[in-house]
């Protein structure tokens, strides 16, 4: 990269020259790849033209570093801790050249992608590769190369030195030295894999499903907007859960499928030179079918909750639905109140235009007049009420019913 950035430098300083980087044949396709557009790099013919070339020069400089330091897959070491075939710890925390990883071991630069991504909180999906003579896992905060007498542990940037990573080598280590349990070496750090990865996942469902559950116990009393923040909050972080946990699982899935990469995964016997048949893979079948089955009750169980929370915010809508009625239905009973009390005022207001019109000269003028605007005020509410109380009868049946009358007349 410093070998680049000097040369960089160095074209752009031959490049001194009164005319438009632009139209430079050599400097343009550097500075396309790691600027993305040549517009805004024009130097005029002016007497400032060296500074602005020097200061084009520095820009390219500094994007250049920001880039290489940014961009995973021009890393060239990865931290690795290696384990020798006898289960001991040969090597904490050491740096190997990518070179040598994919050399020495038969990989695929491919096959290292991920491994390296994985240090810039990149969100990556699950994989077990089984190749010739090592088997390439990428699962949760596990990255590793399984071989027939090694095992190698690539440490995350963000995971080096967390509970889960020390818990994950003590019990890989202790698994690789126990001779007696019937199993080859790929098998039982296989077996440490997939222990890892079922218990934090375990522990993180049991996390996850208590918060919720608690937020969901205190909507049942109170429905506030703190409370439904927090459930949506909640709702977006078991979503994610349920797809890391969903993926893990269809990984095995997708193994347990695949008779050739069960049988391929026993190592040992190929470095001794008498491979399984594709139908012998019945140890490591099982193992993994425990696993599975296990991931599979720990998706069954957060779709559980993703559906209880769903059942709520639904159950939530309704009874907001239904608050928003009641009052839209009180504000229409103040209506028709006022609209029945116009009724009487309007005989108010036209007796009271001082015009003559003989009834106030009769005793019983008032009084009937004033009992006929109360009798009609009446009447109009009355009439009001029973037309919205039908209107808040209506039901689903009543809507299909009136629906076939109007298909047949």
């Amino acid at each position: 990269m410093s070998l680049l950035v000097s040369n960089a430098r160095s074209l752009l300083s031959n490049c001194l020259k009164p005319q438009k980087i632009t139209n430079n044949p050599i400097l343009i396709p550097t500075i396309k790849r790691y600027f993305g557009n040549t517009n805004h790099f024009k130097v005029d013919q002016s007497k400032n033209s060296l500074k602005s070339y020097e200061y084009t020069s520095v820009l390219l400089e500094k994007n250049l570093v920001h880039r290489n330091h940014l961009n995973p897959t021009e890393a060239t070491v990865l931290r690795c801790t290696v384990f020798d075939a006898e289960g001991k710890l040969e090597a904490l925390s050491t740096d190997v050249k990518r070179a040598d990883l994919i050399s020495n071991h038969g990989l695929f630069p491919r096959d290292l992608r991920k491994i390296e991504k994985i240090g810039y909180n990149t969100e990556i999906a699950p994989s077990i590769s089984v190749r010739k003579d090592s088997i390439v896992i990428t699962l949760l905060h596990i990255r590793a190369l399984i071989k027939a007498d090694t095992v190698i542990i690539f440490d995350d940037l963000g995971s080096r030195n967390s509970h889960a990573q020390t818990q994950f080598i003590n019990d890989l280590e202790n698994k690789l030295k126990a001779k007696n349990v019937g199993l080859p070496y790929e098998i039982r750090a296989l077996e440490a894999v997939m222990v890892s990865a079922m218990t934090n996942l375990d522990a993180e469902m049991k996390v996850q499903t208590t918060v919720t559950k608690g937020i969901l116990n205190e909507l049942e009393d109170d429905i506030t907007r703190e409370k439904l923040r927090y459930l949506l909050i909640q709702n977006k972080k078991i979503s994610t859960f349920s797809q890391r946990a969903t993926l893990v699982r269809d990984v095995i899935d997708e193994i347990l499928d695949n008779d050739d990469d069960l049988a391929g995964m026993y190592l040992t016997e190929k470095l001794k030179g008498t491979p399984r048949n594709v139908d012998d893979h019945a140890e490591v079948e099982m193992l993994l079918e425990s696993y599975y089955m296990h991931c599979d009750e720990i998706v069954q169980t957060i779709n559980s909750t993703i559906s209880n929370v769903r059942t709520t915010e639904e159950i939530i809508n309704i009874i907001l639905d239904s608050n928003r009625n009641q009052l839209m239905l009180l504000g229409l009973r103040f209506s028709i109140g006022l609209l029945s009390m116009g009724a009487g005022l309007f005989v108010a207001a036209a007796y009271g235009m001082n015009l003559e019109n003989f009834i106030e000269e009769d005793d019983y003028g008032f009084g009937l007049i004033v009992g006929i605007s109360m009798v009609s005020i009446v009447i109009l509410f009355a009439y009001s009420l029973k037309n919205l109380n039908k209107l808040q009868k209506i039901t689903i049946g009543d809507h299909y019913r009136q629906k076939i009358k109007d298909q047949l007349f």
